[in-house]
């Protein structure tokens, strides 16, 4: 790929999601992404669901366009190979457990001694500080040990798992900003830094309104569904057919919503004529609005929202939402290629450049040790 990142050389020591989510990223700004994976195993997600032909498409789909060798750094003659890759490296990225790497002689310090202006981020559950350091972690552990899940799904439901694994996702997009931020740092000092990213931290981080609530008010949120805590009407609604989410963030929007839905006299009633009047009468507004929504089908009001400019939209499935038109204007389904399964579709890059091609095609999908022999004709 093209991009701003061109020519810098990542050494990709992660597995599962967070270290390859980041690395993905990346490689989509241009990086040349060289995965290192254990010997015969290779990364964990090679053995996710769903499989096409026996390859994982979860594996497949966040490591198009890196190439894959398969070393041992516990053995000395691999040592040797990681080391000359390591030297012409500008960034390692690794996600295991901390200390880890320190046992086999490639933790932060003994790295920056050799290599000073490589750049070494860091992905681990709870970071590398704290009474919880060596402790290992999923994504689920820290959505539920940094509020999340306590502020997601309905009231007084089990406790619900945010539908994406956002822990995971939010540390890899948390360290590839911290990556970016120390090559600028790069520029001006030479040299290297290591980079510390908590998946826990990065919970604490977008928690927004539920943290803002309780260190402001001492209030700890509570699971709302689909309603926004402060802002209102600002959640889904019941149509004839299905359900709209409307977002009038404002009394204005407010007061088009009313127009649009033939009531203007509900926006002059003072139980909902600003925006916290209406967050305190919500359940009652809400009742008004449904009543009136249920005449039409949901793509009916949609329609004539938009018109207006009222923020609102359907709730589409995977399929409804991967097939919009607005998804395929953006180039936001993509393909990448596997030499035994073809063409392979997968989210595209949602950071369009101007100076860039957006491609439609994006690299191909390494198998294990792959390129090895390229790998060592190159560094050896």
């Amino acid at each position: 790929m093209d991009g701003p990142l061109k020519n810098l050389l990542v050494v990709d020591l992660t597995r599962v999601l967070v270290g390859p989510y980041c690395t993905m990223i990346l490689s989509d700004l241009g990086a040349r992404v060289i995965k290192v994976e254990a010997p015969e195993i290779g990364d964990d997600s090679r053995k996710f669901g769903p499989f096409i032909k026996d390859y994982s498409a979860y594996f497949m789909s966040l490591n198009r366009g890196k190439e894959s060798i398969a070393l041992n750094l516990k053995n000395s003659e691999d040592k040797k190979i990681f080391d000359k890759i390591l030297s012409k490296a500008d960034i390692l990225v690794e996600n295991f457990k901390p200390g880890t790497l320190e046992k086999w002689g490639y933790g932060w310090k003994d790295v920056n001694k050799k290599y000073p202006k490589l750049i070494y981020a860091s992905a681990s559950g709870f970071g590398q500080t704290g009474p919880l350091k060596e402790l290992p972690a999923y994504d689920m552990v820290v959505q539920g040990m940094g509020g999340l899940m306590s502020v997601t799904g309905q009231p007084n439901s089990e406790p619900t798992r945010v539908g994406t694994s956002i822990g995971d996702i939010t540390a890899g997009l948390f360290t590839a900003i911290g990556i970016n931020a120390a090559l600028y740092d790069r520029q001006k000092t030479g040299k290297g830094m290591f980079i510390d990213v908590s998946m826990l931290d990065c919970q604490i981080a977008i928690l927004e309104n539920a943290i803002a609530r309780y260190l402001a008010k001492n209030e700890i949120p509570k699971p709302m569904g689909s309603r926004h805590p402060s802002i209102a009407p600002f959640e889904a609604f019941k149509t004839k057919d299905s359900y709209i989410i409307i977002a009038a963030g404002n009394d204005r929007l407010f007061e088009k919503l009313c127009e649009l839905l033939a009531m203007p006299e509900i926006s002059k009633d003072p139980k909902f004529s600003d925006n916290s009047s209406r967050a305190k009468n919500m359940d009652e507004l809400k009742i008004i609005l449904e009543k009136k929504l249920a005449s039409r089908s949901t793509s009916e009001w949609v329609k004539d929202m938009e018109k207006e400019k009222i923020p609102c939209g359907p709730i589409f499935n995977i399929k409804e939402a991967v097939e919009n038109p607005q998804v395929d204007a953006r180039n936001m389904i993509v393909k990448a290629f596997h030499k035994e399964i073809g063409d392979f579709k997968l989210a595209g890059n949602p950071i369009k450049m101007s100076t860039y091609k957006d491609e439609k095609t994006r690299g191909d999908i390494p198998d294990l040790d792959e390129h090895r022999e390229k790998i060592l004709k190159e560094f050896t």
